[in-house]
């Protein structure tokens, strides 16, 4: 059966001086240190963050857990209906969106309405579920626990503008950027986590495909065998199929790059006929840029960026 296009979805309000924004835990433990400094952070932006009532937890039984499944999906859902918040930033990745995103209340999520979410990662899975359950675009970007927050400049900055000024960051890349397959391909974007999309099949967040979507993968600690296996599963299931173009961002603790990983992804990635683009800078990464998702754009491998067609937030 032949997926229909993707098309664009709902953008939510860029943030004004003075918003709250709620900090959830849909995944991991979250390290109290790291906590406090993302929230610094977040301060000196001029935002008001509040922390979840189950951030700081850990699974009595599972520590890769920050919580129980029901904890971690109930901080995630009151964040999401209160009108006062603006924003819902994760504080990490790690794995646990799979577990508790069938315990949200969707129908009263898409009564709240549109408003910005942040998360990368393991937040793979909650993008997904956004934009199939809500229609709603969302942000592949740091989050307020991770190292590369804390510590990279251009990082906050990307983050920050996307957030505050959407218009000023409308061509996306990272002058590392390096083209592996030549072309210019026009589509809305979606991804993520490959390992996350891949696993992702067969449930109800899973879209149909990628189908006239520019496709944003990357991954971390997958070894190149690993790697083969989801990018196969991918290609085989059909869900590459009428794929735009790729950008691919970093791939961390996969493997020697040049010599095993690049050579994996363009004898798996090659094959489609669309644009590649590697190296463009997002993901698991020491710089990693804010990359809106669901919104249309253009892969164009001359100047190797990521250009929007409109900025991510209204």
């Amino acid at each position: 059966m032949t997926s229909a296009p993707l098309e664009s979805l709902t953008r939510p309000a860029r943030l004004r001086p003075g918003a709250r924004v709620a900090v959830v835990a849909p995944s991991g433990p979250v390290p109290e240190e790291r906590l406090e400094a993302g929230l610094d952070i977040l301060r000196g932006w001029d935002l008001d963050p509040v922390v979840g009532a189950h951030v700081r937890d850990t699974h009595p039984e599972f520590g890769y857990l920050a919580g129980s499944d029901e904890a971690r999906a109930r901080d995630l859902e009151e964040a999401w209906c209160d009108p006062s918040v603006d924003a819902v930033l994760c504080a990490r990745g790690g794995y646990g969106g799979q577990r508790m995103v069938d315990l949200l209340d969707w129908a009263a999520m898409r009564a709240a309405g549109p408003k910005v979410f942040v998360g990368y990662s393991d937040i793979t899975a909650l993008h997904e579920a956004f934009a199939v359950r809500l229609g709603l675009s969302t942000l592949h970007g740091p989050m307020a626990a991770t190292m590369s927050f804390l510590k990279d400049a251009r990082t906050q900055d990307s983050l920050r503008a996307t957030l505050f000024e959407p218009e000023s960051v409308m061509t996306l890349g990272l002058e590392t950027a390096r083209v592996m397959v030549a072309g210019r391909a026009r589509g809305v974007t979606l991804g993520g986590c490959v390992s996350l999309l891949a696993a992702g099949l067969g449930t109800p967040d899973a879209r149909a495909g990628a189908r006239g979507g520019l496709l944003l993968i990357e991954d971390i600690g997958e070894e190149a065998y690993r790697l083969d296996r989801i990018l196969t599963q991918l290609l085989r299931s059909g869900w590459l199929d009428g794929v735009a173009g790729v950008a691919l961002g970093s791939w961390e603790d996969c493997g020697p790059y040049e010599q095993e990983v690049r050579t994996l992804l363009c004898d798996r990635l090659g094959t489609l006929g669309v644009p590649v683009v590697e190296e463009l800078g997002f993901g698991h990464c020491a710089t990693a840029l804010t990359m809106p998702l669901g919104v249309p754009a253009v892969l164009d491998t001359d100047t190797r960026t990521l250009i929007l067609d409109e900025p991510a937030l209204r």
